[in-house]
């Protein structure tokens, strides 16, 4: 099914050369300038000032919102997420410390709204979950909830555990070995 999927995408994309005169990433830099950001606006830019059916819209527009995301450092992202949580922020620096610590293979993945942590698999995340609250979520398989370590429930179904932070002191050695152990596992 993905290569076909991907075979149309790419008919779609020589035919939007052919029928407009311009390749996508001309197109998508027009989409960009616009300073639209919502995929709905891009689309009805799109077709309103230049035209186009919707296929090829929803096309422009995905791929412009696609380059715009990878355009943001990991930087970029963190800050996001703690932007108005500004007194959380120590939380993560914390954790992120500590983590470090576990080797040189560690990959430290920020999302729109969480960081991944990765070793050859997602071993943890942390996610600003509310103005007062990290969360620390965790992959540790065979491990009985307890205490403050939480089954994750709804809160991410990425990983089977999570804990829950309100201060960086939080962040001690229980906390940390746990996190050892899923990057262990990893």
């Amino acid at each position: 099914m993905t290569d076909k999927v991907e075979a149309a995408t790419q008919t779609m994309i020589e035919n939007l050369q052919k029928n407009t005169g311009k390749p996508l990433d001309e197109w998508v830099a027009i989409a960009r300038a616009s300073g639209l950001e919502k995929h709905g606006q891009i689309v009805n830019f799109l077709k309103s000032e230049h035209g186009f059916t919707h296929g090829f819209a929803n096309l422009v527009a995905a791929y412009a919102r696609e380059t715009a995301a990878s355009q943001q450092s990991d930087d970029d992202l963190v800050a996001k997420q703690y932007s108005g949580k500004e007194s959380l922020r120590p939380i993560y620096d914390a954790l992120i410390t500590a983590v470090n610590e576990f080797g040189d293979d560690v990959q430290i993945s920020p999302k729109n709204t969480y960081v991944s942590l990765r070793r050859s698999k997602q071993f943890g995340l942390i996610q600003p979950s509310t103005k007062t609250r990290v969360d620390v979520g965790l992959n540790l398989d065979d491990v009985t909830a307890d205490g403050r370590l939480e089954k994750s429930g709804s809160f991410n179904s990425m990983v089977s555990h999570r804990v829950r932070l309100t201060s960086a002191n939080e962040v001690n050695d229980e906390l940390i070995g746990w996190l050892r152990q899923a990057y262990d596992a990893a």
